[in-house]
């Protein structure tokens, strides 16, 4: 069975829900024409997994205010990685007190699995960008970039 790791932000637009991983949103705005990738998406057949992260503003998030590669060790990501799922995936089961429009669905991320450097960094930046964005605390002191 294909485990499958799930992080899907909030959705700005009807085209996003329904969009595949190469769903492109023009913004419209008079001064330039920028087409911005909402969808990051990470496969390894080999291992069976999957990460695609849905959000309007994390790719140019990642892009301009994520801290580069290797900045983070490997234990380090994973670390700060299961305390985020964690409490994200509690939040997820009480939707009377967190908001379901933020926390849809809970995240499959299993700590014995070695996912590898780079989805432990999209999973690690995708939660400081959803904290700060959205004015959530997951657990522990968030990086404001």
């Amino acid at each position: 069975m294909k485990s499958l790791i799930y992080i899907l932000g909030v959705l700005f637009t009807v085209i996003a829900c329904s969009s595949s991983s190469k769903n492109k949103t023009v913004i419209n705005d008079p001064t330039s024409q920028i087409a911005v990738n909402d969808t990051v998406r990470i496969a390894n057949d080999s291992l069976e997994y999957e990460v695609i992260i849905i959000d309007n503003g994390f790719s140019f998030w990642l892009a301009s205010q994520a801290l580069p590669r290797n900045y983070y060790s490997l234990a380090y990501l994973e670390n700060k990685n299961l305390m985020y799922v964690t409490e994200w995936n509690s939040r997820v089961l009480q939707p009377q007190r967190y908001n379901p429009n933020l926390y849809e669905m809970t995240i499959d991320y299993q700590p014995h699995i070695k996912y590898g450097y780079e989805v432990n960094y999209l999973i690690y930046n995708y939660m400081i960008y959803f904290q700060n964005t959205f004015k959530q605390k997951l657990a522990g002191y968030v990086p404001q970039r």
